[in-house]
């Protein structure tokens, strides 16, 4: 098992690209080694989020190309299969709020997990000889990188890094930012501490596997993540190669976006789907199969085993139940569901969770492909909307443009909006893997006035 390097070997630069940065939890950030300017930071800021998923009426334009370290790709629109309504543009998004934006410190960082265990980071990567990648054929292999989160022994190793400095520079060059330096976003901190040695008895955690939104690296769930990990799962964080910006492997080379370049019809978004099922079944065999691929793996319970996911990789969790018995519930946060569920049905647990605005019942669009999948969950299953979210409330974006002041287009503090994901998200989760009953899940909860529980029949979502 090999980490990434610091600092990767040269690569051509470009491709689409969007991260978000972490510091120390809880009180004061640390000083970063330089001070970056307030309006450096929104115009970051601003590229991440809108860069995350144009208009839908965007879908599909080209972008100028990108190359990297021996594999030739492209680059292509950061849109996704939940675009409609989701996003502010980068201009609007670089605007700072005059009453958030007062004594705050330039370096964001994520909320301290909740749960009791401290947080572990480690890396795999991964090659599945049996297929070819689907968007460079002339790759005979697929690779992912994946990045697993769990709990760990106390420890006062290093922080993980949130992202590498190539992969940040990669960020800024293609969002036309200068006068930051290139490394800017790779000098940031998260919760968990780096090769941590794994805490627990042997077959005694759930595993919960990422699946990020199409153009997004797994670390825009990294919030998520370390708070599940801080609760005792062990998480496994997805990069799909080629589907995202940038993906370091650890001989250096970095993969950008091939699949921006082919056209996002209905087809694109099924082939998508159908792939992301796959890579996580791969990912299983390997965490849980004859030949463990990490030293923690003896801590996993196969037997209990769920997948979330955002935006498409939202959308990729239905499909990769269905293809796969071994994952016993699924969470789709905000993602358009392109693949319809077959009509012999799905009776593991789901959970629909997304914006107020998009997803209601009756709304049509997203919401439709949602009314029609739920006709095909059999077992349990609840559709939840929360009010005055946005297609990046549920990711780290929200949180950091939050934290820097800049207007995303959300009425819900970010702050609030992840404190929603992680606890409802959560709670979903140690119902249906650990048996522990929860009644957050069972009707709407004043502590929570912003989630509303929906029901088809009436087209309704009661708060």
């Amino acid at each position: 098992m090999t980490a990434p390097p610091t600092r990767p070997a040269a690569v051509s630069h470009g491709g689409r690209s969007h991260d978000d940065g972490s510091t120390a939890p809880g009180s004061p950030p640390p000083t970063p080694r330089y001070r970056m300017p307030r309006r450096g930071l929104a115009a970051v800021l601003g590229l991440l989020v809108a860069a995350a998923c144009p208009p839908a009426s965007a879908a599909g334009a080209p972008l100028p190309g990108a190359s990297t370290t021996g594999i030739s790709t492209a680059g292509g629109t950061a849109s996704d299969a939940s675009a409609a309504g989701g996003f502010v543009s980068a201009g609007s998004a670089a605007r700072l709020s005059t009453d958030a934006s007062a004594g705050q410190s330039d370096t964001p960082y994520l909320p301290r997990p909740t749960g009791r265990h401290p947080v572990g980071r480690t890396f795999l990567h991964l090659t599945d000889t049996s297929r070819p990648d689907p968007w460079v054929p002339d790759r005979n292999a697929r690779e992912l990188m994946v990045s697993l989160w769990y709990p760990a022994e106390p420890s006062d190793g290093g922080r993980a890094p949130y992202m590498t400095p190539t992969e940040s520079e990669l960020l800024l060059r293609d969002g036309g930012i200068t006068g930051v330096p290139l490394d800017a976003l790779s000098t940031t901190r998260t919760n968990a501490v780096s090769e941590a040695r794994p805490a627990g008895r042997r077959h005694s955690l759930p595993l919960v596997v990422l699946s990020p939104g199409f153009t997004k690296p797994r670390a825009t769930l990294t919030t998520l993540a370390e708070e599940l990990a801080s609760r005792g799962y062990v998480v496994a964080g997805v990069d799909h190669t080629y589907e995202n910006v940038a993906t370091t492997f650890p001989d250096g080379r970095v993969t950008t976006c091939a699949a921006c370049e082919v056209d996002h019809d209905k087809a694109f978004w099924q082939k998508l789907v159908a792939g992301r099922a796959a890579d996580v079944s791969f990912v299983l065999d390997e965490l849980t199969g004859p030949r463990p691929q990490w030293t923690g793996t003896r801590l996993i319970d196969p037997r209990r085993i769920a997948m979330v996911g955002h935006s498409v990789g939202g959308a990729s969790a239905g499909a990769a139940m269905v293809a796969d018995s071994r994952i016993r519930a699924g969470i789709d946060i905000d993602g358009t569901t392109e693949l319809p569920l077959p009509d012999s049905g799905l009776s593991r647990p789901f959970l629909f969770l997304g914006r107020q605005s998009v997803y209601t019942p009756g709304a049509g669009g997203p919401a439709a492909a949602w009314e029609r999948d739920w006709e095909h969950l059999t077992g349990w299953k609840r559709w939840l909307v929360v009010a005055g979210a946005e297609h990046a409330s549920f990711t780290d974006v929200g949180l950091l443009a939050e934290q820097l002041g800049l207007d995303i287009g959300a009425t819900l503090p970010a702050s609030r909006a992840a404190r929603i994901t992680r606890r409802y998200a959560g709670a979903f989760l140690d119902l249906h893997l650990r048996n522990r009953p929860q009644p957050l899940l069972d009707q709407p909860s004043p502590r929570y006035p912003e989630v509303g529980f929906c029901s088809v029949a009436t087209l309704t979502c009661g708060h």
